[in-house]
């Protein structure tokens, strides 16, 4: 059965939950908890966290729904050999991916940093990517994944709005998904990076896709 929700940013989404996925992207520690490579950076990490109450509800919404729910976790392998040094090296930061921090090493993806926060915890049946750049399918098998369980729609929540969620939902719609974005389950350091993000996804007609707040797709999906 078709689902609309109808006052979704430019026009009315239209997906089928049988064909539908949920990604949750880079809802890790390493970004969202003070001592993280995200407070290494510079930034206030209180921002990011406080999206992770809606996006929750998310979760608990597809899975209830049947909608399959997948995660990714930007982090690299313990020999860095998946990390250019273009990467690493850029920028003035107090921590650089691989350096040992207060939950261990920077981004290494067997680091307590890497792990997503205790809140949003995957289930044990659920996916998780390991993903060494911004996009979720780049260097991963998300394509695969999803092109074997038959999914065309894809619903989105997580952080950054305009660096790892953009290069996915970017990377989706190029590989001919329809994509929904949360507005209140999708967060950046600067506001205003954000807001500027949702206007050119849904721009000139959703030529990236679609945007909406949580309540409007729950309660499109109740009626």
């Amino acid at each position: 059965m078709m689902v609309e929700v109808g006052n979704a940013q430019p026009f009315g989404f239209r997906f089928d939950p049988a064909t539908t996925a949920l990604i949750v992207i880079d809802m890790q520690r390493d970004f969202l908890e003070p001592g993280g490579f995200g407070e290494a950076l510079g930034n206030d990490v209180s921002l990011l966290r406080a999206i992770i109450p809606t996006t929750s509800d998310l979760m608990a919404l597809c899975r209830n729904k049947g909608v399959a729910v997948i995660h990714t976790r930007e982090c690299h392998k313990p020999d860095l050999s998946d990390l250019p040094a273009a990467k690493r090296d850029r920028g003035a930061p107090r921590l650089r991916i691989g350096d040992p921090g207060p939950m261990g090493r920077i981004l290494v993806a067997d680091a307590d940093g890497a792990a997503i926060v205790p809140e949003l915890m995957p289930t044990g049946t659920e996916l998780v990517i390991d993903k060494p750049g911004k996009g979720a399918f780049y260097a991963t098998p998300l394509m695969a994944h999803l092109t074997s369980h038959g999914i065309k729609s894809l619903i989105l929540a997580g952080v950054t709005t305009e660096v790892c969620v953009q290069t996915t939902m970017r990377e989706a719609n190029d590989r001919g998904f329809d994509c929904l974005l949360i507005e209140d389950a999708t967060e950046s350091y600067f506001p205003q990076f954000k807001a500027a993000t949702l206007d050119m996804v849904r721009a000139q007609g959703a030529i990236v896709g679609w945007t909406a707040r949580y309540t409007q797709l729950r309660d499109a999906w109740h009626d």
